[in-house]
């Protein structure tokens, strides 16, 4: 425990909770789409179960970190471009989260949304199922991240569990506020779209910088919000 008394130690860990989170955004917007889904009782329970089955999985994989960075060692190569086992779940992850969002946005401008919402997410454990394969997904970025920052896995740890606890504590706030504006819920399929072209991207070995992502995000919920205030007064 003698690390925790060097003033660098602290700064990482700090700035790791910090990329933790901001690495979490993308969770918490799918998250709130697919339990926006289940019956009103089930929601908020899906959304705890799925952030606690992500929070074991980040965890066993810190403990595989080995097994991690060999899964960007390349295993497959097309027409002389390498592919590693990170390279192909990010594509996969990617092609899943832009096909389910624009579905989702399909079904939604079409407006059966509810037969959908039934055919879709039948069941809890389904919705349960899609969290957690996404986040699977998410997590290798996140994990990778942890390494890149720092060697001590105690300091990975303490910043993945605190990045969840935070989810935890805004994923119903979140939630609430998506399911309850529509605009808003096709805005935030639109990111999900958006984060999967990324991934896919990063796939094929191109760099996005995260921080191009992540204002676009905001900007544009900057603006919604404004929509938001502006069609309600002028409803008044």
């Amino acid at each position: 425990m003698e690390i925790f008394l060097q003033p660098e130690i602290w700064i990482s860990l700090l700035t790791l909770i910090f990329m933790e989170i901001v690495l979490g955004i993308d969770n918490i917007i799918f998250i709130s789409i697919i339990s926006g889904k289940l019956p009103k009782d089930q929601q908020q329970k899906s959304m705890y179960v799925g952030l606690t089955l992500a929070l074991l999985i980040r965890i066993a994989l810190l403990f595989s970190i080995t097994w991690i960075i060999g899964l960007t060692e390349p295993v497959l190569s097309i027409f002389n471009f390498d592919l590693s086992w990170r390279d192909i779940i990010l594509a996969v992850g990617g092609t899943f989260l832009i096909l389910k969002s624009i579905f989702e946005i399909h079904h939604k401008v079409e407006g059966d949304e509810k037969e959908t919402a039934v055919k879709n997410v039948s069941s809890f454990s389904k919705a349960i199922v899609q969290i957690v394969a996404l986040d699977l997904v998410f997590s290798f970025d996140s994990i990778l991240t942890a390494v890149g920052l720092t060697e001590e896995i105690i300091l990975m740890i303490i910043a993945v569990i605190v990045s969840i606890i935070v989810m935890m504590i805004f994923a119903k706030k979140v939630s609430d506020f998506v399911n309850k504006y529509p605009t808003i819920q096709i805005l935030a399929l639109s990111f999900l779209i958006l984060i999967g072209f990324m991934l896919f991207v990063e796939a094929l070995h191109y760099h996005v910088p995260k921080g191009y992502i992540y204002f676009a995000v905001f900007f544009s919920l900057i603006i919604e919000m404004l929509n938001i205030r502006f069609r309600k007064n002028q409803k008044r």
